[in-house]
């Protein structure tokens, strides 16, 4: 029994022996693969490093030898080491006192290729992904690039490339990327529909939003690329439409793409509830702040009574209240709107409430995401500093501002609280986007005999030269008969204020089929002066030569006349002009008063434009006169079911001389197109008469002193023409008189009196990427002895 009982407690002792071992090495392997909960070590050694520093990696760690570290600190280390983007793996051991990170390098980029890439150069491609030749190699860095051209692709249209990316490996470490790319078909839109909309027809809605189905022009203006981003745009451009026209319970019920695979296209379709349509009822501004009379400001209000109603007026009217607030001294006064719905006589009642707000002040203005565009650029957009007081309508103006300036893809301004409660940090964040343009263009225009037929045009400018927010621009246009140089450049802000200042410098040449040549040479420094947010003003400093070419002889060698040489049939009084009065120059300054509402420059359908401009002529120089000059547009909305545009406009000019010498036969005004149509560009008013060799009577105009004009204009959308085209029509009646000429010495004046001409006619008017074509079909009904008439116009439109 003893032995027994003595075999036992030896087998029991030698068993707990071997669990004591077998735990202990356990609890050994365990240390050397698991740092203790608070531990020391007295070194780190690195390996598996070849191109990265050992004492980097060390530094990067945040563990330092003879100081506690714990499991959460060892965590910390390996996030540090892989935001590094230098290792594909890292691993940190205790072995002892050492500890150990083990590190395996990302290979280097050699180069990264693009194939099968046409319509995106690699320029273009390179400069959205994220590896850089001699960076380092990720995977999961290559597949995110791989996704940025997919997405590139998809918003040039091509939705469905494909781009497969390889990895070519170099030894030592380096690789080659190359992203095999599958470009495909363009994806088009096939159709953009609607529903629900009972007042607007489709084709008016599809002239709101940006998203145009797929026509003919589509490969010029590429507006017919699907996107997400832009439906979502185009969701919001409805309802501004929509919120400004009286609809104020209009709702986009869904907007979606539809994309059919077997025709590689997009059916875009909106669902709307337009609601009620509401006018405005009583409006009123109400005060809580002692000492503010809230009906002495009922003149800022931009909302009328019996109006419909539209946000727009009353964003407006809110900005216009805030600003005389703050302008009395009410820094914190805050402005309110409140409606009142009457669904009975569908009207909405607006009070406009002034309360004190709460004394909040802005305590720093951080500008983020602009690389090029110099923070002084965007701060002087703000008509506040900081340490100023806090006001939310003013900051929702600065950010218009900012969007109007077009130096941004997006701009978006947040609140983040201050050091102190009543202290705000105004976080500004701009995307910006390429300001730089470079065009080439051609066209054809009817006209004088200068400049009529094919020209060709190129330009280069820069909206934010340096990102400076000046503007630049260079241009050369040369047509059969003529050649134009112009150099532009304008500071918005001089001086810091917002003043706009610049010059011009140009060069004209013109030859004219009468037998002469004329050369133009003068610059222009210009500063303009905003006075409210529809009337500004500009003055000039003008400085001209003109000079004129012509032999003013008609015969042959032998003495002979030349037969049908324009140079004999020309008015002795431009015979005078360019053999006397070659070369001349005009100084002159001139003042212009602008005043504009026009809702939209490029497709205008409400709004008034009246511009009103006196130039006075010799500050030294040649040229001694007078002139004044005004135009103004009307536009008024006719139909808002048909899209009919109203337009009623009207000019005039007079020029007087007070010198000695009267004005010469070049000073006076000669009718074109804008005047009016159907008849030739200097083809009315005051002449005189020459005979050609063959005895046939030829009328040259002289011009006039004096001119007045008037147009009436309906224009409309052209039927069975897809809205994306740009295409519409018109139909006008014009009428004009030119009147007016003193000159003497050289034979008589003839058709100086006042007596008006008319013409009626059909234009069709085309917003065409290359800029508003026009096409003017006339008929004179008036017109007088010697008018010289031409039916069909062509040229680039000029409104304004």
């Amino acid at each position: 029994m003893k032995a027994a009982s003595s075999l036992l407690s030896a087998a029991s002792a030698a068993a707990l022996s071997v669990g004591f071992i077998v735990s202990g090495a356990g609890a050994l392997q365990l240390a050397s693969t698991t740092v203790a909960q608070a531990a020391v070590v007295s070194s780190i050694e690195v390996r598996g490093n070849r191109r990265v520093d050992a004492e980097t990696i060390r530094n990067n760690t945040g563990i330092r030898p003879g100081q506690n570290f714990s499991n959460a600190d060892v965590d910390e280390a390996v996030k540090r080491l892989f935001s590094m983007g230098m290792f594909s793996d890292v691993r940190i051991n205790q072995s002892g006192s050492t500890l150990i990170v083990s590190v395996d390098e990302n290979a280097i980029v050699n180069q990264v290729l693009f194939q099968g890439n046409r319509r995106l150069k690699d320029a273009d491609l390179g400069r959205q992904i994220q590896l850089r030749p001699r960076g380092a190699y990720s995977s999961a860095m290559m597949e995110a690039d791989a996704e940025t051209i997919r997405q590139a692709y998809g918003r040039t249209g091509r939705e469905d490339a494909t781009v497969s990316p390889e990895v070519v490996d170099l030894g030592q470490g380096r690789v080659n990327v190359v992203f095999n790319i599958q470009e495909g078909d363009r994806t088009k839109i096939a159709s953009v529909s609607f529903e629900g909309n009972n007042t607007f027809s489709d084709g008016r809605l599809r002239e709101v939003i940006s998203l145009k189905q797929s026509n003919v022009m589509s490969w010029l203006t590429r507006n017919d690329i699907y996107d997400e981003d832009r439906l979502r745009a185009d969701e919001e451009a409805l309802r501004r439409f929509y919120y400004n026209r009286g609809f104020a319970d209009f709702r986009v019920i869904s907007a979606f793409g539809e994309f059919d695979e077997a025709a590689n296209s997009y059916r875009v379709s909106f669902t709307v509830d337009e609601g009620q349509r509401y006018r405005f009822g009583s409006i009123e501004v109400e005060s809580t702040v002692e000492g503010l009379d809230g009906q002495a400001l009922r003149n800022q209000l931009e909302s009328r009574s019996g109006d419909y109603y539209s946000a727009k007026a009353v964003e407006d009217s809110l900005v216009g209240l805030s600003e005389r607030v703050a302008d009395l001294g009410y820094a914190f006064a805050q402005v309110t709107p409140r409606g009142d719905r009457n669904f009975e006589n569908q009207t909405i009642s607006v009070v406009y409430t002034i309360d004190q707000g709460p004394r909040a002040y802005i305590e720093r203005i951080e500008i983020r995401g602009n690389q090029r565009t110099r923070d002084y650029v965007i701060r002087r957009e703000f008509d506040f500093s900081e340490g100023d007081a806090f006001n939310q309508v003013l900051i929702q103006r600065a950010k218009r501002r900012l969007e109007r300036l077009d130096f941004f893809e997006t701009v978006n301004i947040a609140t983040a609280p201050g050091s102190e409660p009543d202290r705000v940090i105004l976080v500004v964040d701009v995307i910006e986007k390429s300001t730089g343009e470079l065009s080439v263009g051609g066209g054809y225009t009817t006209g004088n005999s200068a400049t009529s037929g094919f020209s060709v045009e190129g330009s280069i400018a820069e909206r934010n030269f340096l990102g400076r927010g000046q503007s630049i621009r260079l241009s050369m246009a040369g047509g059969r008969n003529s050649r134009d140089y112009t150099v532009s450049f304008t500071e918005p802000y001089f001086l810091g204020r917002r003043i706009s200042a610049g010059f011009d410098i140009y060069r004209q040449t013109r030859e004219y089929n009468q037998g002469y040549d004329s050369e133009l040479t003068g610059g222009t420094v210009r500063f303009g002066l905003p006075i409210t947010q529809a009337l500004s003003t500009q003055f000039a400093y003008n400085l001209t030569q003109e000079k004129y070419v012509y032999s003013g002889v008609c015969l042959d060698d032998n003495g002979n006349p030349i037969p049908n040489d324009p140079r004999c049939t020309l008015s002795d009084y431009l015979k005078d002009a360019i053999e006397n009065q070659s070369p001349w120059t005009k100084s002159s300054v001139s003042g212009t008063l602008l005043f504009n509402t026009i809702d939209d420059m490029r497709n205008p359908r409400e709004g008034l434009y009246l511009n009103g401009t006196v130039e006075v002529a010799g500050l030294g120089g040649d040229a001694q006169w007078t002139k004044l000059t005004a135009r103004g547009s009307y536009y008024h909305l006719l139909s808002e079911e048909l899209d009919l545009v109203g337009l009623l406009s009207a000019g005039a000019g007079h020029i007087a001389s007070y010198g000695n010498d009267g004005l010469r036969v070049f000073d006076h005004f000669q009718n074109n197109d804008r005047m009016i149509r159907g008849f030739k560009s200097n083809g009315i008013g005051p002449y005189q008469t020459t005979l050609d060799s063959n005895g046939n009577t030829v009328y040259n105009h002289l011009g006039g002193t004096t001119y007045f004009n008037a147009s009436a204009e309906v224009q409309f959308p052209m039927p069975f023409i897809p809205t994306g085209i740009g295409l519409r029509a018109a139909a006008f009646a014009d009428a004009a008189t030119l009147y007016g000429n003193k000159l003497t010495g050289q034979g008589a004046v003839l058709g100086s009196e006042m007596e008006w001409r008319a013409s009626v006619g059909a234009s069709l008017i085309w917003a065409s990427p290359f800029g508003p074509l026009r096409v003017d079909y006339a008929v004179p009904v008036m017109k007088e002895e010697g008018d010289q008439i031409q039916n069909f116009s062509f040229g680039i439109s000029t409104r304004f």
